[in-house]
């Protein structure tokens, strides 16, 4: 039999540990000023129903002002329970917003029988998560993806994309006209499971459009999982490269002016990454991060 206490204890740390991650996440990459309109996308997963109840904890202990609406697409996919957001958002008393737009049909009729749909159907939906937050007068776009979600996209960009591209945290659209923001990019995706089923969040499947999956994202998870496994502090060191470019060190000649390089040049600014490669030759740690090493914010919960 579970200890109720224990189980209590237990909650409240990972409670708190995901404040902390999303709190030290906005606050490192300033996601979110004095003021804003957060529009919250709600898809009916386990990762927006997490970043909705996370933010809306820190927003009470924030020393700054700002107010969230969630907003959810429906996209007209069989047998989306199209009540279930509606409901849970009443019972949080928040203002939200059910977009209702059939990009379901638009998708089936273009993408042939059996082949991914995912990426036409992301297109279509960030044109309307845009046109929504214009008419929403929302400052910032808040999504849901994590770290897991971060590396794999990473990973996917240098396999299959030759190039050393991730997934940002903090991201300007094309047009200039919005901010789009990422408070979960410091949490692995292992708390956020914790996380929903103690929260009893009413899940929607993601397969409602009968898509086949996306096999190149399922093999990089599936790769990071066995990473995990195998060699402990791996998935950790390779997220923390992302904080630590050295674009002298690579071969990017537009990050870095290899063509005008002589023992005149001025290296002040590489001076830490040179530092870092001593620090490696003497057998230092460069990878262990501390929680000072981060910027922080006082509404940050820290116990």
């Amino acid at each position: 039999m579970v200890d109720p206490r224990k189980q209590a204890f237990e909650e409240n740390k990972l409670d708190k540990k995901l404040c902390r991650l999303v709190g030290q996440a906005i606050g490192d990459f300033d996601m979110i000023a004095d003021g804003d309109k957060v529009m919250v996308c709600l898809s009916g997963g386990k990762d927006s129903y997490t970043l909705l109840d996370i933010l809306l904890k820190l927003r009470e202990r924030a020393p700054i002002s700002f107010n969230l609406v969630a907003v959810n697409l429906d996209q007209k996919q069989p047998n989306f329970p199209s009540d279930t957001l509606p409901n849970y958002l009443r019972k949080l008393n928040i203002p939200f917003h059910i977009e209702e737009q059939d990009t379901y049909s638009i998708v089936k009729r273009v993408i042939p029988e059996g082949k991914t749909t995912c990426g036409l159907c992301s297109r279509l939906r960030r044109g309307i998560l845009y046109r929504v937050a214009d008419e929403l007068g929302a400052t910032k776009i808040a999504l849901g993806h994590h770290r897991d979600d971060i590396l794999e996209t990473l990973l996917l960009n240098m396999f299959y994309g030759g190039k050393l591209k991730a997934m940002p945290p903090k991201l300007r659209s094309d047009d200039g006209r919005h901010l789009v923001i990422r408070p979960l990019a410091y949490v692995p995706e292992k708390l956020i499971e914790r996380y929903a089923q103690t929260m009893e969040f009413p899940i929607i499947p993601c397969d409602l459009c009968g898509s086949q999956p996306n096999l190149q994202r399922a093999a990089m998870k599936k790769l990071l999982g066995e990473w995990e496994k195998e060699f402990p502090g791996r998935i950790e060191n390779l997220f923390r490269s992302l904080h630590y470019i050295v674009p002298s060190h690579l071969l990017d000649q537009d990050a870095f002016d290899f063509q005008n390089l002589s023992i005149h040049s001025d290296l002040t600014q590489f001076i830490k990454s040179y530092e870092s490669d001593r620090a490696i030759d003497e057998g230092v740690d460069v990878c262990a991060v501390t929680e000072s090493s981060w910027s922080s914010l006082t509404w940050i919960d820290k116990d």
